[in-house]
């Protein structure tokens, strides 16, 4: 079967790009908190009010926003001790189904911090919504460093040192999966009969749900994941949201991964789901440029493997083999396409002023092109030879 053709408004938009360069891109550092961006502030004096009603220090307390991330907001708390970070839903996250459960978040960190130690310690959970408008949490920071996606080869790390930092990920990954279900008090959290039927009939509902534009691309990749589903592999907990900006790095060690954060998606299920989607957030150096514009993973620094090596790291550590990786790869890029969908569909709607979501339908295009590119070849690297 021949390749599949770019479509014209991404290669307008990858030829634009050539010519309006950002001058501003991330370097491999720590996360600075910003001034909270307009349309996300809420009162500080609600919250001193809480803090101080569950015996947290308010003395000399400062509030920014921490820049990064596409979905729950994330804010920097300081006092005169402590730094810490309170999480809660977008604005708009009503007018969607599903997803944003703070206490859902709370829950699996406070709970699988006894068996998987590579996440924060929580503090306080508040369901109370005349305090901030929504639900959120409160846990610690954590000071390392992340690779943000769009770091230049310039500022990034040496390819000896990313080639450790990726096998950190997958030994990351594989050290989650691994996880006592009973031991860490998540039995609850979820069920593995049925998880894969339910997770593409639930991502399938939540695009129609937000959709904004005609992409016969995502229909096709929608039908197809429901004709082609496997049985689940076996029960484990997942992360489901797995890439190198929610992975924070040791500070003097970059390749020893310290925390992993945002756990918002995190249940009981099907572990190479968990891997389908780090596979969809992850471009390999020789796929098409125009397809590399909205990477959302910065994985074709020098010393990333392609997806193919990723799946052979991760079959070899976990001593497991991963039967139709395609299926689990086109999955991971189907959900991470409704994502954006969901995102862009806020946007659309004015719940959220954020420049950046602007152009998120162009990455629902971009994802839904090499998720129908690999079904087509059947491969999960050299999509475009």
């Amino acid at each position: 079967m021949k390749v599949l053709r770019v479509p014209l408004k991404l290669k307008f938009y990858y030829l634009l790009s050539l010519f309006v360069q950002n001058k501003k891109t991330p370097g491999f550092e720590e996360d600075i908190p910003r001034n909270i961006r307009s349309g996300e502030e809420f009162s500080l004096e609600n919250l001193k009010v809480f803090l101080q009603n569950n015996n947290i220090d308010t003395g000399n307390l400062k509030l920014k926003q921490f820049p990064s991330g596409y979905s729950n907001l994330t804010y920097f708390l300081k006092n005169s001790t402590q730094e810490m970070v309170l999480r809660r839903p977008p604005y708009g996250a009503k007018s969607l189904k599903g997803g944003h459960d703070m206490l859902r978040e709370y829950t699996v960190l406070k709970n699988l911090k006894s068996q998987f130690h590579k996440v924060p310690n929580v503090h306080l959970f508040c369901d109370d919504e005349n305090i901030l408008g929504a639900p959120f949490y409160i846990m610690d920071r954590v000071q390392g460093y992340i690779i943000r996606p769009n770091l230049q080869q310039k500022n990034s790390p040496s390819k000896e040192i990313i080639e450790k930092i990726s096998s950190s990920l997958v030994d990351t990954l594989v050290e989650l999966h691994s996880v006592d279900i009973n031991q860490a008090n998540l039995n609850d959290l979820g069920k593995i009969d049925g998880y894969v039927k339910r997770q593409v009939e639930g991502w399938t509902k939540r695009y129609y749900h937000s959709k904004t534009d005609s992409i016969s691309n995502m229909e096709f990749i929608a039908k197809w994941l429901n004709e082609n589903q496997p049985k689940e592999s076996k029960e484990a907990i997942i992360h489901n949201d797995f890439k190198y900006d929610n992975l924070v790095l040791d500070k003097n060690n970059y390749s020893n991964i310290i925390s992993v954060l945002d756990w918002e998606m995190a249940t009981i299920g099907d572990p190479f789901m968990d891997l389908g989607t780090t596979l969809g957030y992850w471009v390999d150096r020789n796929d098409l440029p125009e397809l590399q514009l909205f990477q959302l993973s910065a994985t074709t620094l020098e010393g990333n493997p392609s997806r193919e090596g990723i799946l052979e790291m991760y079959e070899n550590k976990s001593g497991h083999t991963v039967n139709n990786p395609v299926f689990y790869y086109v999955f991971g890029l189907f959900k991470i396409a409704v994502i954006a969908q969901q995102i862009y569909f806020r946007y659309k709607k004015g719940f959220t002023k954020d420049k950046r979501f602007g152009l998120l339908n162009l990455a629902v295009i971009s994802l839904s092109v090499m998720a129908k590119q690999a079904i087509v070849k059947d491969r999960l690297s050299n999509l475009f030879e």
